[in-house]
């Protein structure tokens, strides 16, 4: 950020007419002490950032007014989160203590701001401060969840006002973003946010493609409107007939949701059919809002035709995330399919508002428990988690995803457990210990294995035995964060008994290999064999799992592996701040470089490899990973592999570019489905290698009731070159469809 003294009078008034914004959209209890109490902060933090302003080049201080904004209106959150936010980048950009807030405010809003605060880089080793700081901040939740409902509103402003950035900050926040905190926001219910989140990665990760949809989407809008009035002005008078208030809403798709449903289906924008849907909200005066829900229901499918294999009905059984509704789909009057979500006024308040509605409808006695057992569920994980920062953010992650089921134990006590849970999972969610020892268990009188996934309604008695132990396929085995953690322990404390024998071993491998006994050694080594930990290292050491051989390749590894690399190389460069001639690609819709960016110019003595996990092409949409004493790892932008890593290790993302290279080629795949015919292998193959003269590396087919089912891996120079080949194979007649594939 800049320092540049606020000094003109239009920048007053707009800080001024924001703060009266957020007083405006503030719409739960505001008493005259409350108000005296938000302004007070507003001022404090109007004096704390008075000479600093935005990349963006705005004054500072609308920043966390605009978060603050965003917690009141989108959230529903009250005094003391305003409070906060307005004071959240405080004590991080500013002389302000921490003290100091909680002398003035309380130590409940110091104690949100401090979960708020990022961690220092010199803090902490073994990780990224990046890493640290989404653990700190994931571990509030086990105290004050208010904390994430802020940082949720921080991000959504921080993603509205990214295009200031430079494009390689751009993909660390958008890394973060997707990976972690639009999970996040989906799991506590609040889904407005989270699809914002996930459209503003979007458009910043797949700029071209973002553009593109949404030009579509809007030159669809005139039939969609059309179709909106005449389905809108028959149900509203149809539902008079329930007595209630009705209020029906359009709700169009996003570009990121209808991006996910082509690539889910394979298929184009014109081919998918709910590009939008009708919200129906009902605001009656009886209680029983199922009653009326169902009544809309039975209306609205006595006048259309309605889809029965489409009704969703997460009104008896809410999802995890607290979300209630009936959804269904019905054919409108053109013949159009068209999704239709009902649901009461309480409903869609938590469908928008998520957490904080669903505290405030806990208090009248109107709430399912679903989100409360997934946050107790949660908090329980993270009392009892001791795993490294990232295997604790990677298995927090899988966490938000899961939906519930529930079983009950022999006594008939009845579990919350995460949807696939398996009968290793239940072990250990009873106890470690019995997890440790479990070898099956008795379900509806019949003996099931560790890796039996359990079914909601299922009795389990766990069989366990003294001689069992965890050995490393029981990860196959379960999915909850909680076995893993547990897992991860009995393994690790099984093994430190290996600890001196294969530290000896490996010390007399270096010195038979004369490499120093040291620590950058030992890091090296653990770095280029994936082991997180020395006590891993050592045990497969000490079992001869890695020996002299392997270590020699690793450590002093010979000509053949160096030229591999080399010419893995060539064809890239990474951005730098003047170029000359064409020699670099430049991207019109990406903004330009800021003046203080650092860059390596001398690229010629940088190793690249293409990563396996998406196998880019010249064409796709590129960055790159820098790590100590590894190649440069180059991923397609929409990699989930690359999201993961730059969202925890965002210091090390690195701009790269295409540099067209005359005869280098690259690895693709692709899988055509085609009709079992006689000769089909010929005629791909005629037009692989006759008509495009491509070189192919493998061919598998397996066929099944008539369908070729055919993977081919092919080498090719660029996306485009590979387009043209899939439009030319798509005219051949047996074929159905063919994909390209990411993992080969």
């Amino acid at each position: 950020m800049s320092v540049s003294v606020i000094n003109n009078e239009q920048e007053r008034l707009e800080i001024l007419r924001q703060y009266k914004r957020l007083i405006e959209v503030w719409h739960t209890r505001k008493n005259t002490q409350d108000k005296w109490l938000v302004r007070k902060a507003f001022r404090l933090a109007a004096d704390a950032h008075k000479d600093m302003r935005r990349k963006s080049g705005e004054p500072f201080i609308l920043h966390p007014i605009s978060v603050a904004i965003i917690a009141a209106k989108d959230i529903g959150l009250g005094r003391t989160s305003i409070i906060s936010a307005l004071l959240h980048d405080t004590i991080e950009d500013t002389e302000m203590r921490l003290e100091d807030i909680g002398n003035q405010f309380g130590k409940e809003v110091a104690n949100i701001i401090d979960g708020l605060t990022k961690i220092n880089e010199i803090s902490i080793s073994n990780s990224t401060a990046q890493a640290e700081t989404i653990k700190k901040l994931l571990f509030t939740l086990s105290d004050d969840v208010r904390v994430i409902l802020i940082k949720l509103a921080d991000r959504v402003h921080n993603m509205r006002t990214l295009e200031s950035l430079p494009r390689d900050k751009q993909l660390r926040v958008v890394s973060e973003t997707q990976y972690i905190y639009a999970p996040l926001a989906f799991r506590l219910g609040l889904y407005a946010i989270k699809s914002e989140l996930e459209e503003l990665s979007f458009k910043y990760s797949q700029p071209k493609l973002y553009n593109e949809i949404q030009g579509n989407i809007q030159s669809s809008e005139e039939d969609r409107l059309l179709s909106f009035n005449v389905l809108k002005k028959v149900l509203t008078n149809e539902l008079k007939k329930i007595n209630c208030d009705v209020d029906i809403r359009l709700n169009v798709k996003t570009a990121y949701s209808i991006w996910q449903k082509m690539r889910k289906q394979e298929i184009s924008f014109e081919n998918i059919y709910n590009k939008y849907s009708i919200d129906i909200i009902l605001n009656g005066e009886t209680t029983d809002e199922k009653l009326i829900c169902w009544s809309a229901y039975s209306i609205i499918t006595n006048i259309y035709r309605s889809n029965s294999n489409r009704l969703r009905d997460w009104i008896s059984t809410p999802k995890a995330n607290g979300y209630e509704a009936i959804h269904t789909t019905i054919m409108n009057p053109y013949g159009k399919w068209v999704d239709v979500h009902i649901r009461s006024k309480r409903m869609d308040e938590i469908a928008n508002k998520g957490y904080a509605a669903y505290w405030k409808y806990k208090e009248l006695g109107k709430i399912d428990t679903s989100l409360e057992n997934w946050l107790n569920r949660t908090r329980l994980l993270l009392e009892e988690n001791d795993e490294n920062t990232f295997d604790f953010i990677r298995d927090f992650r899988s966490n938000l995803f899961s939906d519930e089921i529930f079983v009950f134990t022999p006594a008939g006590k009845m579990m919350n457990m995460a949807a696939g849970a398996t009968v290793l999972d239940f072990a250990y969610a009873i106890h470690t210990d019995i997890g440790n020892q479990c070898i099956g268990a008795n379900i509806s009188h019949r003996i099931a294995p560790l890796g039996y996934k359990l079914s909601s309604g299922d009795q389990v008695e766990i069989i366990t035995s003294k001689i069992q132990s965890p050995s490393e396929e029981w990860f196959k085995y379960v999915v909850t964060a909680r076995a893993k953690s547990r897992i991860t322990d009995a393994i690790k404390q099984a093994r430190k008994k290996y600890k001196s024998d294969g530290r000896k071993k490996l010390s007399d491998y270096f010195k038979q290999l004369n490499i120093e006994d040291n620590k950058i050694s030992l890091n090296k080594l653990k770095t280029a064999i994936n082991v997180k930990s020395s006590v891993n290292l050592y045990y497969y050491v000490a079992q001869k799992m890695i020996g002299l051989k392997e270590i020699k390749e690793v450590m002093q590894p010979g000509e053949s592996r160096l030229g591999w690399i080399k010419n893995l190389r060539i064809p890239f460069t990474r951005s730098k701040l003047e170029t000359n001639g064409s020699e670099i690609e430049q991207e019109s819709n990406n903004p330009k470089p800021q003046k203080n960016e650092q860059y390596i110019s001398d690229f010629t003595s940088l190793d690249y490899i293409v990563s396996d996990c998406c196998n880019p092409l010249p064409g796709d949409n590129v960055m790159g990973l820098v790590f100590p004493n590894e190649p440069i790892q180059i991923h397609q932008t929409t990699c989930e592999d690359a999201i993961r890593l730059m969202s925890q290790h965002g210091k090390n993302i690195v701009k790269a570019k295409w540099k067209q290279k005359a005869g280098i080629t690259f690895l693709a795949g692709i899988n055509i489905k085609a009709a079992d015919n006689q000769g089909i292998m010929q005629e791909i193959i005629g037009v692989i290698s006759g008509e495009f003269k491509i070189n192919t590396r493998s061919f598998h087919l397996d066929a099944h009731e008539g369908i070729a089912n055919i993977d081919v891996t092919i080498y090719v120079s660029s996306t485009s070159i590979l387009k043209k080949l899939m439009a030319k194979l798509k005219k051949v007649s047996s074929i159905i469809k063919i994909t390209r594939l990411d993992k080969i």
